[in-house]
């Protein structure tokens, strides 16, 4: 097989399929991950007696935590408690936990940005303290956390690569699989998941900026 022969349509069909179950992974876990790592992030910025300390402790072990670890965590030890996933779940949860926990350290982050005369501000205007928040401090933090927020879901996207230890049947899964059968097929794959990944990601990085050209107006 040379070089060209192999971006076959057959190959490029079988290397798109994975790509469709990358991005799902991707998608529900960023998702997930949003909304867990917001609620996180919000709990350790208020400061909640024993609750926040007990969020803080859980985020900061997890995010020292290698992905392969948690991976393996999900797929392998979860059904030794009786909770059994399917591959692409298992892939999912451990993407939003080791997510999650980044998250909820940059958007506590953005939210700490945020001079503490703003939130003052809005309650001595009789606002709640959640709509202090919500009104005055999130508006001014998502500036900040948006670039690293972008980032980490870029990241994510690039892990989801790893779940191909526990056989997730995603584009690097399948790429393996075209160049085990045949491997002079090696580089041409090489070739076809950089070129996919670079264009995911760059696009998510395109969007991101003007984004945040729109949030800076």
């Amino acid at each position: 097989m040379d070089f060209l022969s192999a971006f076959s349509w057959i190959n490029i069909r079988f290397l798109l399929d994975g790509l469709l179950v990358t991005l799902q992974v991707a998608v529900v876990s960023i998702i997930l991950s949003f909304i867990i790592g917001g609620i996180l992030g919000v709990i350790r910025f208020m400061k909640v007696p024993y609750l926040s300390l007990i969020v803080g402790a859980v985020v900061d072990i997890v995010r020292n935590l290698p992905l392969l670890l948690i991976i393996f965590f999900t797929y392998f030890a979860l059904p030794q408690i009786g909770i059994q996933l399917s591959i692409f779940w298992s892939a999912v949860a451990a993407m939003t936990i080791f997510e999650s926990a980044m998250l909820a350290e940059i958007i506590r982050a953005g939210l700490l940005a945020v001079p503490q005369g703003q939130m003052e501000a809005g309650r001595s205007t009789g606002m709640t303290y959640f709509s202090t928040l919500y009104y005055i401090v999130f508006p001014q933090s998502i500036k900040l956390m948006l670039p690293p927020i972008v980032s980490q879901f870029i990241s994510l996207i690039r892990d989801t690569s790893l779940a191909v230890i526990i056989s997730l049947p995603e584009l690097t899964h399948h790429a393996k699989i075209i160049y085990a059968q045949d491997p002079s097929a090696v580089l041409p794959m090489f070739v076809a998941m950089t070129f996919l990944y670079f264009i995911i990601c760059y696009s998510l990085s395109v969007f991101a900026k003007r984004l945040e050209q729109k949030w800076a107006v």
